[in-house]
């Protein structure tokens, strides 16, 4: 895989929009092989191609003024044509030039018959070729444009595909005519649909149109994202969740549908979970820990864990990541475990600590205070005081819950017994006990 930076456009080409492709890719473990290219380098490269077809014949310096394209496109308006340069300086020669006008490099393109596209997914597609006006390809400050750049690059480069959005279809045909100039071998072409959102409008930002480190922030794994990625407009039979390997081993060009995908926040979240619970636990505390200052609104978590506390994180996370379908979500529901004293309730945790329940919490706190610190028996004190008390377990297990956490969904209980340990879950239980 090699990479191109097409950087022509210097304003919005900086180092810091550079550096975010190349941390986007790598974050989502898409390597290339060697040194990322950078097309603004190539100019002069560029330049030397636009002038040999200049000396072929197949391209010409054209002097038109601002002025006389801007006419050239009123008069095209008003007669209710597409605007197109009209060819003037096409057979003229250079010594009727005015005198300081620096020329622009215009291709000569076909005036009649059709331009065929052969698209691995459009299928065959044509172009009159009158549609199909002499554009630029140097301009007159000496840099290529883009339909120049491309053709060049990707010849040099040895690429045989060109494969991107169906938005560049027109381009195919104006680059498959510089191509043939040249007597270069047309790469084969294959324009996707671009992708819309749930609504079927195109993509935006409140869609999921942003970019790679927002789904990082998001807490998206980068095998959740490729997946869903490769899936979107392109399928083998019915499979939703593949590796990478597998959809390199299975991916087909012509398998791409023809009708625009449609990105699914609740698609992605889904597998995004699968994924997560797939994980392991190490990496998943790595990751999460990584993310926390790129999240919009980050739990509370110390600043550096000690050995102790990333054990306790670690001790629950089996139970932890089988509610999460993000990272984000992850760091969230674990936040109770250092959370400071005594803990902050959710609505519906603090619906649970009725009179009753507070009453039944300090009776569990004197309970628990003989236990042995074990699964066994700190069910088996529950279990008793529920029996005596003539309720069913839940009706103990929740708010006991409720106390711990400060909400009503977290690992199993015991586990989060165990994590906390004796004086921490003693102490947690007698602050909601006392408020009775």
């Amino acid at each position: 895989m090699l990479l191109r930076i097409e950087d022509t456009d210097r304003q919005r080409s900086t180092d810091a929009a550079i550096a975010a492709i190349l941390d986007g890719l790598s974050w989502l473990g898409l390597d290339w092989d060697g040194e990322p290219i950078s097309q603004f380098a190539r100019m002069d490269r560029h330049a030397e191609v636009a002038w040999q077809l200049v000396e072929s014949g197949h391209a010409y310096r054209c002097y038109a003024s601002q002025e006389e394209l801007a006419e050239m496109r009123e008069t095209a308006r008003a007669e209710g044509r597409p605007p197109r340069y009209d060819g003037r300086w096409r057979d003229r020669d250079p010594s009727e030039a005015p005198e300081g006008v620096k020329p622009v490099i215009r291709i000569k393109a076909p005036q009649d018959g059709e331009t065929v596209i052969e698209d691995h997914v459009q299928g065959r597609v044509t172009f009159p070729n009158r549609d199909l006006d002499d554009f630029i390809i140097l301009r007159s400050d000496g840099t290529p444009t883009y339909m120049l750049a491309v053709v060049v690059d990707d010849h040099d480069m040895g690429v045989t595909h060109v494969i991107r959005g169906d938005d560049h279809l027109t381009n195919a045909a104006r680059q498959g005519i510089i191509y043939e100039a040249l007597g270069w071998q047309v790469p084969q072409w294959a324009h996707i649909p671009l992708i819309h959102g749930p609504d079927g409008a195109k993509l935006s930002k409140r869609h999921g149109a942003l970019g790679v480190e927002a789904y990082r922030a998001m807490g998206y794994l980068p095998e959740a994202l490729r997946n869903y990625l490769a899936r979107l407009g392109w399928g083998h039979g019915d499979e939703e969740i593949f590796s990478s390997e597998q959809a390199t081993e299975w991916f087909d060009l012509d398998a791409i549908g023809k009708g625009a995908a449609r990105f699914d926040f609740v698609k992605l979240q889904n597998l995004n979970g699968h994924y997560i619970r797939q994980a392991d636990d190490e990496r998943l505390v790595a990751d999460m820990l990584k993310i926390l200052p790129e999240m919009e609104t980050p739990p509370a978590f110390p600043a550096e864990l000690s050995a102790a506390q990333r054990s306790q994180l670690m001790q629950l996370m089996p139970g932890l990541k089988e509610r999460a379908k993000t990272l984000v979500e992850l760091a969230n529901n674990a936040a109770f475990l250092f959370a400071a004293r005594p803990l902050t309730l959710d609505t519906k945790a603090e619906g649970l600590l009725d009179a009753d329940a507070r009453r039944r919490l300090g009776l569990l706190r004197d309970a628990l205070g003989h236990c042995a610190w074990e699964t066994e028996p700190l069910e088996a004190a529950v279990r008793t005081l529920a029996e005596s008390e003539g309720v069913k377990l839940g009706k103990l297990a929740q708010p006991l819950r409720a106390a711990l956490t400060g909400s009503t969904s977290s690992p199993g209980i015991f586990d989060v017994m165990l994590a906390l340990g004796r004086e921490e879950t003693l102490a947690r239980i007698g602050d909601q006990a006392s408020a009775a």
